[in-house]
């Protein structure tokens, strides 16, 4: 893993020989095991590399073979590696010590641009195939790993970061106000839907599930689907479905971790998912005599937690009974006294390289990576994108769409069963599924729709940018919400996987967090196996019985405490204490506000009136429960672009 970076002039011309030293001196600012470039005419690839499995430690990157004519610069892990080399042929004495950079050649050799459509794993690399004159690359089908570049016709400059790219004397920073426009008028956390584009003019990046060719002086960039042609799974039974499951999580759990020596930890909270990831790799680790690292976020201390009754803001308890059922954890419990969101913004704004919205979870984020760098871990699991794969099982939209379709015994039957599980009377859920399965019979507004939230963006700068129409756009500005996915749940699944822009920003922030602490995350809900899995199985598996989330919940039976894996009625909350972390802040966070809303070019930007109604209310000081409102959002928002901006332009 690390940075990679290449400049490939297309016309021809020889590189000088400083925009190499250039572009590798602006790595330099993150830790690494070793940096190198390689360079011949035309073509440079550096690689800043870090080490974190036992293969890479003897790896070379920049690697140049002359023989095959082939070289390569790569940031990678790949985790199915074992499948690739039955596939490739390599001999069983090779294996061990076969670096993935020497796996990808073969692979590139054999499948040529399909290859990426094979690989398991997080990567992003550079091929140059001096035979033919041509270069390669692809980024991971998630984004875990970022790959950036410029190209002007004549020249094609690329970076794991963008700010070594403006090293080069070519290249200028310019703000890419569409962006901007789309990013703030957005209202929820994502980045708009044109991944290729960033906040600079001239920085495009390479979307996730993506390779790029460039070959007779033309560069194509295109689209491959790791998830296509998925076959239905058909088991005999339950047991088997469960079965199935823990084998290919398991392998998605263990193929990182089993390749380096370095410590491993894991975020865990009360929930099922991260449990989940935890309770493997623990009992996997302890066969190594290898203990588990989790770090787990705690509210500060004298917060008193206003959330409702069904909510956990301290899931300390919760994360108590999971480290003592599943055994062989060492277990960190982490307040982060003194840190806020707004005490965060300069380093995220340094990390990220662009503004960002998901700042109420930022002190904590970049606080686990943090303490696991001291501590020495070099593999960081989480379960992040568990909601679509393995703990998948919407019960209310399953039932409604039994209601739709009139199946109205089965429907009786489980929601009987739902009803007793969540302690939800049946007249109340009936309610419910009838507004969800015929909403156009239902009279009024749903409430929580995105429309609620106030537009942050000028309307005139909106015009301006070209994007003015899309303010009334539900699907548009409810990107990633209700509003932007279809009510059957099969659809909005499928839709959550192919639209690449889902990914984008907690790909590029893993990734940024990686590289500054050298610190490696990898998510096993996120495994394409498990994925594969998961698409493959029966709805009826994941809602079963009342239950939803039910394949999870089953297949995790002596792996997880019940008290865990049945719990439907209750669930942790993060950041609940945002709020409540700032009051010590709130006279300077209020003196910003009033700086920036007089500020010219913010002007042009916000919609002040929107943004002077929450700073009004903001002055009385916000109670802690509006932690997840409006009015924090507006003014957290309006502050992290303000600083980007002062900072870079």
């Amino acid at each position: 893993m690390g940075a990679i970076a290449g400049i490939y002039h297309i016309q021809g011309e020889p590189i000088p020989a400083d925009s190499s030293e250039l572009m590798m001196s602006a790595l330099s600012k993150y830790p690494a095991d070793q940096s190198a470039a390689w360079q011949q005419d035309r073509i440079m690839l550096g690689c800043h590399a870090q080490w974190i499995t036992k293969q890479a430690a003897l790896e070379i990157l920049p690697y140049y073979d002359p023989q095959r004519g082939l070289a390569i610069t790569a940031d990678a892990i790949i985790d199915n590696r074992d499948e690739l080399m039955d596939q490739l042929q390599v001999p069983h004495s090779e294996r061990s010590y076969m670096t993935d950079s020497e796996v990808l050649l073969l692979a590139y050799e054999k499948w040529s641009e399909r290859m990426s459509e094979r690989l398991v794993g997080d990567f992003a690399f550079a091929i140059w195939d001096e035979r033919k004159q041509l270069l390669f690359g692809a980024r991971d089908f998630s984004g875990a790993r970022t790959l950036y570049y410029h190209h002007d016709g004549q020249r094609f400059s690329f970076c794991t970061m963008m700010t070594p790219l403006f090293a080069l004397p070519y290249i200028h920073k310019e703000l890419n106000e569409r962006w901007l426009a789309e990013f703030l008028a957005i209202r929820g956390v994502f980045e708009p839907p044109d991944t290729s584009t960033t906040v600079y003019n001239h920085i495009q990046q390479l979307p996730p599930s993506h390779s790029f060719i460039i070959t007779q002086n033309r560069l194509r960039i295109s689209r491959y689907d790791s998830l296509a042609n998925i076959q239905p799974l058909q088991l005999r039974s339950s047991g088997e479905y469960e079965e199935a499951f823990r084998e290919v999580f398991h392998r998605a759990v263990t193929s990182r971790l089993r390749r380096s020596s370095l410590h491993v930890g894991a975020h865990l909270s009360g929930g099922l998912d991260s449990g989940s990831v935890a309770s493997f790799a623990a009992r996997a680790l302890r066969q190594e005599n290898r203990p588990l690292h989790t770090f787990s976020y705690i509210p500060e201390g004298g917060f008193e937690d206003w959330t409702p009754k069904h909510r956990f803001a301290d899931e300390r308890p919760l994360i108590c009974q999971t480290v003592q059922f599943v055994g062989n954890i060492k277990d960190y419990y982490l307040d982060f006294k003194g840190h806020s969101p707004f005490t965060e913004i300069d380093d995220w704004l340094d990390i990220m390289e662009s503004p960002y919205k998901f700042f109420d979870n930022s002190f904590w984020l970049r606080g686990i990576y943090n303490q696991a760098q001291q501590r020495g871990i070099g593999v960081l699991l989480n379960g992040a994108r568990g909601n679509y794969s393995i703990s998948w099982g919407p019960a209310i939209e399953y039932y409604a769409r039994l209601m739709k379709k009139f199946n109205l015994l089965q429907l009786s039957r489980e929601v009987k069963q739902y009803s007793r599980n969540i302690g939800v009377g049946r007249k109340q859920l009936y309610s419910i599924l009838y507004r969800k399965a015929f909403p156009s019979l239902v009279k009024g507004r749903v409430s929580g729709s995105s429309s609620d939230f106030p537009q942050l963006i000028n309307s005139g700068f909106a015009e301006r940018a070209g994007i003015y129409e899309k303010l009334q756009d539900p699907s548009f500005v409810g990107i990633g919400s209700t509003d932007d996915l279809p009510a059957d749940p099969l659809e909005a699944r499928i839709q959550h996987f192919n639209r690449v822009n889902m990914w984008t920003a907690t790909g590029a922030s893993g990734c940024k967090l990686s590289l500054r602490y050298s610190v490696w995350s990898h998510d096993p809900t996120n495994d394409l196996r498990v994925i594969r899995f998961c698409l493959g199985t029966p709805m009826e598996q994941f809602v079963h019985s009342g239950m939803d989330r039910a394949l999870i919940r089953r297949s995790t039976e002596g792996w997880l405490p019940d008290s865990i894996r049945l719990n439907q009625r209750t669930r942790g909350i993060q950041a609940a204490d945002s709020i409540h972390r700032m009051r010590s802040d709130w006279p300077v966070i209020i003196d910003e506000l009033e700086q920036l809303s007089r500020d010219s070019r913010m002007q042009q930007f916000i919609n002040m009136p929107v943004l002077q109604e929450a700073l009004t209310e903001a002055r009385q000081g916000l109670d802690p429960n509006q932690a997840y409102g409006p009015s924090i959002k507006l003014l957290m928002r309006s502050i992290i672009l303000y600083r980007f901006l002062q900072t870079n332009f």
